[in-house]
């Protein structure tokens, strides 16, 4: 117990804490997690205040087939499945014009590595998102979309990084890490990026102006250490560029991830306390470096969620509209929470719901019309269970 103070007291004196003392964070229990908990809540208050961001935003998930052979994955599909799909351009534009008339002001866009696309695609889906809705923000492409769009053109990351940007790419999503541990991650991937070429393409883009999201996907056959390192390699990349602008922890999602079906040894997902450890610990060891750490409800759910945003969060995500690749994987947590359903989470624990753009500003519009969910739910009502607290006043 010693040792935990002393590591969460340097931590609230304003002091970075090492990968090792990290890994010990981690792994507390009981009254020393809920100090790990309280500690996080401290410095977040401290450092943020207590308003709670989101952004309106819109997934687009462009094709679904992909030959890479990421065990976890359940969204990809070959071609000659009857499920895969490769939206016309014309329908990314028709979906992103979709939700800016509610709202919206990002698209996030991401796909599988479709072998028929060419190189140029992602530039002529940028191009013709921003001819028809000049003002959206456009988050698009992992590092591992990169890295094939460059092979594909047979230009370097860096030019085609800023044939992008000059095509109107706003930031890009810093998915496609998983861990970046290269033991864990030899069992994750099959020919995906080595941990080098991701910390290489993030630093290009960061590099060439182009800010991103910073993720970890805990829960399947990783633990403390490897969290503790990718957290490492993470704040080491941001004191080089200060371009993340934010960490996003993303619960493995098992039920039908192959990963978790073909192996005795793959955990179903995070616990509860493995997440709420998870972004309080995010917390306190990027205290000085990366300013917003969000929470993914549609990978825990709204009920973690919401314990989660006392446990060092300052970011609920987006309202999605209708996000896909969890749901393939087997989330159980819908594909949208509206506005007004997530102003009604982050006011059910006491903090102040703000709207942010991608880039953390304050939106130049207030237009907001999305009180009527863009697809028919599953769950009638996914905040119901804040009924059942009689201590909530919505």
């Amino acid at each position: 117990m010693m040792q935990v103070a002393q590591i969460l007291n340097s931590a609230l004196g304003g002091n970075d804490i090492s990968a090792a003392d990290a890994e010990i964070l981690f792994g507390t229990q009981g009254d020393q997690a809920e100090a790990v908990f309280d500690c996080a809540d401290k410095i977040r208050k401290e450092c943020i205040g207590d308003a709670v961001t989101y952004v309106i935003n819109r997934n687009i998930n462009f094709t679904n087939v992909c030959y890479m052979g990421c065990t976890f994955c359940a969204f990809s599909k070959r071609r000659e499945n009857d499920t895969s799909e490769l939206l016309p351009i014309s329908e990314i534009v028709r979906r992103a014009r979709e939700a800016y008339d509610r709202g919206a002001t990002e698209v996030c866009i991401q796909g599988g590595l479709h072998p028929d696309i060419p190189g140029n695609h992602y530039l002529e889906i940028v191009s013709a998102l921003k001819s028809e809705i000049p003002d959206i923000h456009i988050h698009a492409f992992s590092p591992f979309e990169i890295w094939y769009g460059a092979k594909k053109s047979r230009v370097s990351y860096r030019e085609y990084l800023t044939q992008l940007k000059a095509r109107g790419l706003g930031s890009i999503p810093g998915t496609a890490a998983e861990i970046l541990d290269t033991e864990i991650r030899k069992r994750l991937t099959r020919d995906k990026l080595t941990t080098e070429q991701w910390v290489d393409i993030i630093t290009t883009a960061h590099e060439v102006g182009l800010h991103s999201s910073s993720t970890i996907m805990y829960g399947h056959v990783d633990g403390p250490e490897s969290w503790a390192k990718h957290l490492d390699i993470l704040r080491n990349i941001q004191i080089r560029t200060g371009m993340f602008t934010e960490l996003v922890p993303l619960g493995f999602v098992h039920e039908d991830s192959p990963l978790y079906l073909e192996n005795d040894d793959v955990r179903p997902g995070p616990t509860a306390l493995e997440s709420k450890l998870m972004h309080a610990v995010s917390r306190i060891f990027l205290r000085n470096h990366i300013k917003n750490i969000q929470v993914s409800w549609t990978k825990l759910g709204p009920a973690l969620a919401r314990e989660i945003l006392n446990c060092g969060a300052n970011d609920i995500g987006g309202t999605l509209m209708n996000e896909s690749i969890s749901r393939a994987a087997g989330s159980k947590s819908g594909q949208e929470l509206t506005s007004d359903e997530l102003e009604t989470l982050i006011r059910s624990v006491n903090r102040t719901p703000m709207r942010r753009t991608t880039l953390y500003k304050e939106p130049k519009t207030s237009v907001v019309n999305d009180a009527i969910p863009l697809v028919k739910r599953q769950i009638a009502n996914p905040l119901a269970f804040l009924s059942k607290d009689a201590d909530n006043v919505l």
